[in-house]
């Protein structure tokens, strides 16, 4: 893909006099004048360059752009009349990306950031749902319901103030209890993990200042307080860094070493369960791949969902925990 925007918005410049029928053919010249106008910045006659072999020939672009030079004139222009960057069919998976990006902005309509571009959303959404009702009518392509966020309509209070330092009071309905518990949170961070968004915070009920975790589906209600708090110094990056899911324990992370079948290895190497992931062995018989996470509830639910095309070689407490949880299982169907 394009290393950055401005590539973009080159090759939609480019394109755009290309097909100007009002004006002659342009010059190298004439490209990086219109060019350096649009984009109100002076661009080089390399750069261009590039961009226009990067149209014709760029196999990640896919433009194949039919542009041709006459020598004669020293001009340029499309060997088809009828050809324009825009006309690029957009591919399955790419709608698909769009969708998911569409139903998440559609979901926080009420956010400041994403009021301000409302009318551009509604009409790419429009379009994506021409071109994705168009795919299902010839079935080469189904899509899923975009999923809803229980919780979502306190992000807009959440994010103000997380932005203005304010301690928020809400009350919290965790599984384990039977009446909510109200909590007083100076908000740090929200995350969204597996269908679900979360508040990561300090409960100031909470003995020594712990930061914990709030699921936002179980927020029943939320209170702004107008007592501040002193900015803390909170990296989310470094915070879930040990982590596979939502849940950080105060341990130190651990070398978890994991043996797959070689078929599921062949997924686990395209899409790594963690940054950490490194393969240790891969051949006929297995993949073996070490990661360094801290053990939580996630990553043991992950292990488990692997069912028998994966086994825990190290920590032994990691071993014998999957080992007990995979008897029990057993005991339900006999």
């Amino acid at each position: 893909m394009p290393k950055n925007k401005d590539a973009v918005s080159r090759y939609r410049w480019i394109d755009e006099r290309l097909r100007n029928k009002r004006l002659p053919k342009p010059t190298l010249e004439n490209l990086i004048e219109y060019v350096s106008d649009k984009m109100d910045a002076a661009i080089s006659t390399r750069t261009i360059q590039k961009d226009i072999q990067d149209m014709r020939q760029d196999p990640e672009l896919n433009y194949m752009a039919p542009i041709v030079y006459d020598r004669s004139s020293r001009t340029y222009r499309y060997a088809d009349d009828s050809f324009s960057i825009s006309n690029i069919p957009i591919e399955e998976a790419d709608l698909q990306g769009l969708e998911i990006a569409i139903g998440i902005l559609e979901q926080f309509r009420s956010l400041p950031v994403v009021q301000q571009f409302e009318d551009a959303i509604l009409k790419i959404a429009a379009s994506l749902k021409m071109n994705r009702e168009a795919l299902q009518h010839k079935g080469l392509i189904k899509f899923t319901r975009t999923t809803q966020y229980k919780g979502a309509q306190f992000i807009p209070d959440i994010v103000d103030a997380i932005k203005n330092l304010e301690v928020i009071r809400i009350a919290y309905q965790s599984f384990d209890r039977n009446e909510p518990k109200e909590h007083w949170v100076e908000p740090y961070h929200l995350r969204e993990y597996q269908h679900r968004f979360y508040l990561i915070g300090k409960s100031q009920q909470t003995r020594g200042g712990a930061v914990i975790t709030f699921a936002l589906d179980r927020v029943v209600n939320l209170w702004p307080t107008m007592k501040h708090f002193d900015e803390k110094n909170f990296d989310d990056a470094s915070y879930f860094q040990h982590a596979i899911g939502i849940t950080v324990h105060d341990g130190e992370p651990e070398k978890v070493v994991l043996s797959f079948s070689p078929r599921q290895g062949n997924y686990i190497k395209s899409q790594p369960i963690h940054s950490s992931q490194q393969v240790l062995t891969d051949n006929s018989k297995e993949c073996r791949i070490a990661l360094q996470v801290v053990i939580n509830p996630e990553l043991t639910m992950l292990l488990l969902s692997y069912g028998a095309q994966v086994k825990v070689m190290e920590p032994q407490h990691l071993a014998d925990k999957l080992a007990t949880e995979a008897k029990e299982m057993i005991k339900l169907y006999k």
